[in-house]
């Protein structure tokens, strides 16, 4: 099935539970905005397309949730609803864009049932779409690759990252679709372990090499010359830097991913970034994105297991900023950029009539 998708039988947003791998590969349900904003924040759904996806089906969740006679009201409440889907994670620009993408079918809505049918369509043509950005996106970053290459990723940014084929994974699957020998080494990316708990299990499934590898030893892999091209996913790319980082974009993605990209330039090997159009924020630069701060139990404990002393200071961002002069390559569904970026080629797309 499809990471996140909407359930016809049960009205209702339907996920891969992704806190529950790789033990089990199951399925959960979202039937009120609590329950989809409390499966975003625990990560049950995650990844930036895959998040875009559950907020514009949290829009139509809200849509088919709020009880109202009046027309007026009823968008009130239900723009509440949404409000609060956009809020559940603050750092990927994808959950709140698609939140408003999806708010914009209201305008033009007369009554609840309409209101209904078509922010349900609304969704699904969000979700319809990302798969077909991932798929023109993988076949792009496929070209980057050679024949035997071995790829180094972090986190997932797979097709559990989206709502199917995913990004820095997709140009892997993209490769092998195209007959070409590419392997990966996986590193951990601690503390939630989504490189261990969900890139291999993905990677395994689609008949991928891999090899898991802790955080710690990329520098050691790329410094033996293990890897040919390191490529990674994003949850925002901005194309100003801000007082840090000046005019440059930066790409912010899971923690660790600058220290990555920091020791493949070292080792001159290509950093390559791969995310759809819709992860570029053309709007703010870095000193307005916030870097959501995790959990402290994530890393006193592991797996309900005291990790550290109770009462030990804790600083767990869950991201971290790549200055774009570190990055060889962004690939997107619309092609290959090598930086600098120019801000025309990332203007918001004209909406369709």
């Amino acid at each position: 099935m499809q990471t996140i998708d909407w359930d016809d039988d049960r009205d209702c947003v339907v996920m891969v539970d992704q806190t529950r791998l790789p033990a089990e590969y199951t399925t959960d349900h979202a039937e009120t905005v609590d329950e989809l904003v409390g499966s975003i924040e625990v990560l049950r759904v995650r990844g930036a397309p895959a998040l875009g996806a559950a907020g514009a089906y949290g829009v139509a969740l809200a849509a088919r949730t709020v009880e109202a006679e009046e027309y007026a009201t009823y968008e009130e409440r239900v723009r509440a609803q949404a409000a609060r889907v956009a809020d559940a994670r603050p750092t990927a620009v994808n959950l709140a864009r698609e939140v408003d993408a999806v708010l914009e079918v209201l305008d033009s809505c007369e009554s609840v049932p309409e209101a209904r049918e078509r922010t349900l369509e609304a969704a699904q043509r969000v979700a319809n779409e990302d798969i077909r950005r991932n798929r023109q996106l993988g076949e792009h970053g496929a070209a980057l690759l050679a024949d035997g290459a071995t790829v180094m990723t972090h986190c997932n940014a797979g097709a559990l990252a989206t709502v199917d084929w995913g990004t820095a994974l997709g140009v892997v699957y993209s490769a092998q679709e195209a007959g070409k020998d590419v392997d990966v080494v996986a590193n951990e990316t601690r503390p939630l372990n989504q490189g261990s708990r969900i890139t291999t299990v993905e990677l395994m499934q689609r008949d991928v090499d891999v090899t898991l590898i802790p955080d710690n030893a990329a520098g050691l892999c790329l410094q033996e010359g293990r890897v040919d091209a390191v490529v990674v996913g994003a949850d925002r790319v901005v194309l100003g830097g801000g007082e840090r980082f000046g005019d440059q974009g930066v790409v912010f993605n899971k923690v660790g991913t600058y220290k990555h990209a920091v020791v493949a330039a070292r080792h001159d090997v290509p950093f390559v970034v791969a995310a759809p159009h819709a992860t570029v924020d053309t709007e703010r630069d870095a000193d307005e994105v916030a870097i959501e701060e995790r959990d402290p139990a994530e890393l006193r404990e592991v797996y309900g297991s005291q990790n550290a002393p109770a009462d030990v200071p804790v600083y767990n961002p869950a991201f971290d900023r790549t200055p774009m002069e570190l990055v060889d390559y962004l690939v997107t569904e619309t092609g290959v950029y090598e930086p600098p970026l120019d801000r025309a080629d990332f203007a918001p797309p004209v909406p369709e009539a």
